[in-house]
């Protein structure tokens, strides 16, 4: 089953393509605004985004690019009746793996979705593990060893973002903006350092989780 985020404020479009994906056993979620995206990408990742060019509050590219930023490896495509090269082109650029134009054969639009799927062998496993630490995101549960570790909201999706990019940096500005922006203003870059410290507490130092000084955070596996 594939689970995707539709970002698509016309009603007509978007309930023909949640209508027919879903007969393909696929999970759509629609949203009708960024804002609303970025919310919902905050605290659960699906297998892949659909995302509309021209948004109530916003283009639909931008949104990719802050996708690519916290989330380099979700894959994402642009459906848009922009077809001209210089917007196809604007498109990639922002980070879209996949651009397809309006008006658009629904089997076509499924079949793209199976190829990137395939392509970016992105799998939907429900558990994330790094040395002794388990995060469920299917359960919203994590686990040190085989004890469970309760969290807040904001230290559960900073764990959750850390794991997601496993042997990446994640640099703050992502991490706060991912996190704690939700009207395009972050409330305090202490806010990160606080949220880190008890994380940390609470996981018993882990060695897993490295602070890259001047830069952010990283998950890797220790030997």
């Amino acid at each position: 089953m594939i689970e995707i985020y539709y970002v698509e404020d016309d009603e007509a479009i978007a309930g023909s393509v949640c209508e027919y994906l879903r007969q393909q056993d696929c999970v759509v979620v629609v949203f009708e605004t960024i804002f609303d995206a970025k919310r919902a990408l905050r605290s659960h990742i699906p297998d892949l985004v659909l995302i509309d060019w021209n948004l109530p509050d916003g283009e639909g590219c931008d949104l990719c690019a802050w996708i690519r930023a916290g989330l380099e490896e979700l894959p994402v495509i642009l459906l848009t009746v922009r077809g001209e090269a210089g917007d196809i082109v604007a498109g990639f650029q922002k980070g879209a793996d996949d651009y397809v134009v309006k008006p658009f054969e629904l089997t076509v639009l499924y079949s793209r979705i199976l190829a990137l799927l395939r392509r970016t062998g992105r799998s939907r496993e429900s558990k994330l593990t790094c040395g002794d630490l388990m995060l469920d995101r299917e359960k919203l549960t994590v686990y040190l060893g085989r004890k469970e570790i309760k969290l807040s909201q904001p230290e559960y999706r900073l764990l959750l973002l850390l794991m997601e990019n496993k042997g990446r940096t994640v640099t703050r500005e992502q991490l706060l903006e991912q996190i704690w922006d939700s009207s395009g203003n972050y409330v305090n870059d202490n806010t990160l350092t606080v949220a880190m410290k008890r994380l940390r507490e609470k996981l018993h130092q882990p060695s897993c989780l490295k602070t890259i000084r001047s830069f952010g955070y990283r998950m890797e596996d220790t030997l």
